[in-house]
């Protein structure tokens, strides 16, 4: 079995340059920062409608701020390395269900982080962002033999989700000896938090051994000495409404079940704790909080042992990373009242933001107004909905919001979408997928742009949905 990952590179290099045919300029809203936050947010709108990247042809974008991305990639290395005993090796994997693009995987890498992966296509995205195996990490509590087969040739990291999954690892390990690092997923048992749906450590959950069955810590720690090849534990408590204290406890249980292990191995047989990720993120403004460093000194202080250098470790953020350098910007279409309240109707709906319309009171989504030429609308607050264009009542991204008056040709942005958004579309009413653009500011302050995904197009969308097949169930 191979040691702990390596630990990623402390000057990481630079991605390619974007795209420079997509080069222009754009007007700063003033009082705002032109290089961060608000201004540089308000900046690429303009810049957007400006070039054609959101109008009448394509009513709804992505936009990724690619310098935010950057600065949270390196802001997340950093939080550990304050608090993490020099050497110790950690591999900071990605959760790729947050961002499913290959350039931003890839961009990601470049900043020195892997990919968590829990399934064949986010494995084969990683794989073609040029993740190496050694820095992929496959979760999922659903593993085919093909999928274990083809993780254990390419020498990927295992975490295996129940003693069934770990039988299959028996028998597959003997027919073919494989350099992957293996563990076993553990759920402490701790209980959830504000959204149920996201909380992974709750006595029933679906995720992992539940450790506080009856007998199950201690078949946990049968089944390491049994299997010397196992080397890792991994437990992750839950992501969004998850308070922090509770996911520390459940790395707290995690080390002591380590240390357990290792104390009646009589040698360090576990090497690494796989941590999860899971960091919630504030949805109501732009403040960063919790930062990554807080629940890194959060760790430090509830289990100091995890930081002194015995164990190396792996963590699995997604939503954190990239929630608040991401947008979705659509056109208003229409603006209609009905029983008195204002509506608008305009691009980004369910099709987007599937769990805030399903959800509202769970996935809350912040809406800032822009005028038809992508400047911040200005006027007294009314109160509106913002309708999508899906075709159900409920296709509301806000209700009875306060904004300035929208009116047809005008835009909203869908702030803090960066993550989850753009790679976990509904195919409601066959709506194509957007295309999403990436912007930076160059050394002389003009936003560079590249294409991260073009538009889904028409012909794409029919033979997704079968068009070379169209006579298959008249012939039957």
């Amino acid at each position: 079995m191979s040691p702990a990952p390596p630990p990623p590179s402390s000057s990481p290099t630079s991605p390619t340059s974007p795209d420079s045919s997509r080069t222009g300029s754009s007007s700063a809203a003033s009082g705002t920062s032109a290089t961060e936050g608000p201004g540089l947010r308000n900046r690429a709108v303009a810049a957007a409608v400006a070039q054609g990247l959101v109008g009448a042809a394509d009513p709804v974008v992505g936009l990724l701020d690619i310098a935010g991305i950057r600065r949270s990639a390196a802001e997340l290395r950093a939080a550990f390395e304050e608090f993490t005993a020099p050497g110790t090796p950690v591999l900071h994997a990605f959760a790729v269900k947050a961002a499913a693009l290959v350039p931003v995987l890839r961009l990601l890498a470049r900043e020195g982080l892997g990919c968590e992966v829990a399934s064949p296509g986010e494995l084969a995205l990683a794989r073609a962002a040029g993740v190496p195996p050694a820095r992929t990490v496959l979760d999922s509590p659903a593993k085919t033999h093909a999928e274990l087969r083809e993780a254990l040739a390419l020498g990927i990291a295992v975490n295996a989700d129940s003693f069934g999954e770990l039988d299959r690892l028996d028998a597959l390990t003997a027919a073919a000896p494989t350099g992957s690092p293996l563990g076993l997923r553990v759920n402490p048992q701790l209980g959830g938090g504000s959204i149920d749906a996201m909380s992974t450590a709750t006595d029933t959950s679906k995720f992992g051994v539940a450790l506080r069955d009856e007998g199950a810590r201690a078949r946990v720690v049968r089944a390491f000495l049994d299997r010397p090849w196992l080397t890792r534990l991994h437990t992750h408590v839950g992501s969004q409404g998850m308070p922090p204290p509770l996911m520390a406890d459940g790395v707290r249980v995690l080390y002591e079940l380590a240390e357990e292990i290792n104390g009646k191995a009589g040698r360090a047989q576990v090497t690494t704790l796989d941590i999860g990720g899971g960091l919630p993120v504030n949805f109501t403004s732009d403040e960063v909080t919790p930062a990554h460093r807080e629940y890194a000194r959060l760790l430090h202080r509830t289990v100091p042992g995890l930081f002194d250098g015995r164990y190396g470790l792996v963590t699995e953020f997604g939503r954190s990373l990239l929630a608040k350098h991401g947008l979705v910007l659509a056109r208003v279409e229409y603006a209609k009242s009905a029983g008195g309240r204002r509506i608008a109707v305009g691009h980004a709906g369910a099709q987007l933001a599937t769990r805030t319309v399903f959800a509202p009171d769970s996935w809350p989504v912040r809406v800032a107004a822009y005028d038809a030429r992508g400047h911040p609308r200005t006027g007294a607050p009314v109160a509106q909905d913002v309708a999508g264009p899906c075709c159900f009542a409920g296709d509301l991204i806000a209700r009875n919001r306060p904004l300035p008056l929208l009116e047809p040709g005008d835009h909203i942005a869908l702030l803090d979408t960066g993550a989850y958004y753009f790679s976990t579309h509904f195919a409601y009413n066959s709506l194509p997928r957007p295309a999403v653009h990436g912007y930076a500011p160059g050394p002389d302050g003009t936003l560079r742009w590249a294409t991260v995904r073009a538009a889904q197009r028409l012909d794409e969308l029919v033979a997704e949905s079968g068009g070379a097949h169209a006579d298959a169930l008249t012939q039957l």
